[in-house]
């Protein structure tokens, strides 16, 4: 108990000297100690390595799961060291709803089936994404997290011991200046012609309690000095440690973006393939699908019937550009086939029905479904 009181004593005690060599410094009544310019420039480079380290991490966790709900959630079980659960993505809850709703409407129809097809497909992406975020986590965000809870607070408590020595060693400075001072005030000779009295007393064992004092606070100087000059040099190794960490995230960079552009190529080729799909879905439907009634051959003139580049010449006037909204399979000679997104030219024909138009890209003309374009102005 006795230990334990002096030791709390004692640190109390030098928390107060520190406390007050603080605040000297900050009140200009004191010096300080500074360090050389490199290790302010270590200092300096490890503080800005540790700022963009957590923004870049806080970003990235964003980028990978931006509900903040489940963030803090998986927050909680890592600091819990439990597993959190398997968590659904946003493609494959669509895709789950899809499946379900073409379940709805059928899964014979148009609709229905599409639906189920275009909803494999969200959940083939959401299991890449699941494995994107897994992999960018391992390669990518525990080194990130690692250095700030592993390196990064011990450097910072590093420095903070430096910090505490070096206001021990101010402080052991300031003492020995005042013991010298107070020493050579003491061996000052009295003038005894002087009519004004002294307010002290000058004797050959105060100048020895003053010696002894400079000795006692010379040696503290030297014991201070010592361990400042060693934490000085183990922080400095720590602060130098820096660019191996630079080198070592820069790796993790690389294959991060590595998994991520493995991630956004697996995308691509299952949007390519389901295109691929649902193209010849609108392939087969369009062929299974019952040809248009054609007019009567007395309603319609032979021009529009035959619709050959050699007999159908497009008016002078009257032609619009059209868009075209989705594939097309020209059933017969006398039709055009179609490409979604492709741009023709339309235009009516005496006798032609209405739903139908003559288009023509380059060199080749034929008639058109008027459903399958949107009418450009």
């Amino acid at each position: 108990m006795d230990f334990n009181v002096k030791r709390l004593a004692t640190e109390a005690g030098l928390f107060l000297t520190r406390a007050v060599q603080f605040t000297e410094e900050k009140l200009w009544q004191s010096e300080k100690t500074n360090l050389d310019q490199d290790f302010e420039n270590l200092t300096v480079r490890a503080d800005c390595t540790k700022h963009w380290t957590e923004k870049i991490l806080r970003q990235t966790e964003i980028l990978l799961q931006p509900n903040p709900s489940a963030r803090i959630e998986e927050f909680l079980y890592e600091k819990l060291d439990m597993k959190a659960p398997s968590r659904i993505t946003n493609s494959e809850l669509l895709g789950q709803h899809m499946e379900d709703a073409a379940k709805e409407f059928g899964l014979e129809s148009p609709y229905g089936s599409t639906l189920v097809k275009v909803g494999e497909c969200e959940r083939r992406l959401g299991a890449v994404e699941k494995d994107f975020i897994q992999t960018a986590d391992i390669s990518f965000l525990s080194p990130l997290r690692n250095f700030l809870e592993g390196d990064c607070r011990i450097i910072s408590k590093e420095r903070r011991l430096l910090e505490n020595l070096r206001l021990d060693l101010d402080a052991c400075k300031t003492r020995v200046k005042k013991a010298k001072a107070a020493e050579a005030k003491v061996a000052v000779v009295p003038d005894f012609q002087e009519t004004r009295p002294r307010n002290y007393v000058l004797s050959a064992s105060a100048s020895a309690l003053w010696t002894e004092e400079v000795e006692k606070a010379e040696q503290e100087l030297k014991t201070a000095q010592k361990e400042f000059d060693r934490q000085a040099e183990v922080t400095r190794l720590l602060l130098e440690g820096i660019s191996c960490t630079h080198v070592n995230h820069l790796r993790c960079l690389h294959e991060f973006v590595e998994a991520q552009a493995a991630y956004y190529r697996q995308c691509h080729l299952h949007m390519q393939d389901l295109q691929e799909e649902l193209r010849r879905c609108g392939s087969n439907s369009s062929q299974n699908a019952p040809p248009p009634s054609l007019p009567e051959p007395e309603s319609v003139s032979s021009p529009v019937e035959t619709l050959t580049i050699e007999e159908v010449q497009a008016p002078a006037s009257g032609t619009r550009k059209a868009k075209v909204l989705y594939d097309y399979d020209a059933a017969d000679c006398s039709e055009l086939s179609l490409l979604a997104d492709e741009i023709i030219t339309v235009y009516t024909m005496p006798g032609m029905e209405s739903d139908w138009l003559v288009g023509e890209r380059g060199n080749q003309r034929g008639r058109v479904p008027v459903t399958y374009l949107e009418l450009l102005s």
